[in-house]
């Protein structure tokens, strides 16, 4: 596994926990609004392991929370970098190295659910999102003769520092009337949206490709 960020702590950690279970890991730091550290981290995979077979594209901030009319310039231009623009920086390193093997690969974008509905005071967020499934459905089109399959994994709310940090899993207010959007009455765990993204990338899902894989406990059921 390559594991690239901008969180050297936090990749070193990763690192460290995937060697202890006996798999094999490096750690690259990657700022996906810079296309040389995309790149490197392609450069990485395949100095390392000698080619890449699935690519998993994770990284993504929340952005603000204001109305559309009142989202500053500066903090719409770095939401859709981060959360859009460097989906397909990395999507473009990526595929340039799966064209150039025998059997193609996988790759799995993170969208979202707020890439299927709107969301009030999320307009950044909800627009990158929107236009990740976009990109999905058009490159897994564009690939699929080069034996490379693109999907992407639309969480719900899933317990994590980017929802802490916003004030929703730890506003006991905020907390409960986010779970009650979800039939099972709350947020998802990391390990479930983990497990959809190993399906995506594994022989079972040979036959799926472009799809916009929703893991929400029936948040966009409704």
């Amino acid at each position: 596994v390559v594991v690239a960020d901008v969180d050297d702590e936090g990749g070193q950690d990763t690192v460290e926990q995937i060697e202890s279970d006996g798999g094999e890991a490096v750690y690259v730091n990657t700022d996906v609004t810079s296309m040389d550290d995309v790149e490197k981290m392609v450069d990485t995979a395949v100095d390392e392991f000698g080619r890449l077979d699935y690519a998993v594209n994770n990284a993504g901030i929340s952005g603000g929370e204001e109305p559309a009319g009142d989202v500053p310039e500066e903090g719409w231009e770095q939401t859709i970098d981060i959360n859009l623009n460097g989906v397909w920086r990395s999507l473009k390193a990526e595929l340039g190295q799966m064209t150039e093997q025998d059997d193609g690969g996988v790759i799995v974008n993170m969208a979202s659910i707020l890439g299927k509905v709107g969301f009030e005071n999320s307009s950044a967020y909800v627009s990158a999102k929107h236009g990740v499934l976009g990109l999905t459905k058009t490159a897994a089109w564009e690939y699929a003769g080069d034996g490379i399959r693109v999907n992407a994994v639309c969480p719900g709310f899933i317990e994590t520092q980017m929802l802490e940090e916003a004030g929703i899993s730890t506003n006991e207010n905020v907390r409960e009337w986010i779970e009650g959007m979800h039939s099972q009455d709350r947020l998802g765990k990391p390990e479930e949206i983990a497990d959809a993204v190993l399906w995506l990338c594994s022989d079972g899902a040979s036959f799926t490709n472009g799809e916009a894989l929703t893991v929400d406990s029936g948040f966009t059921a409704r």
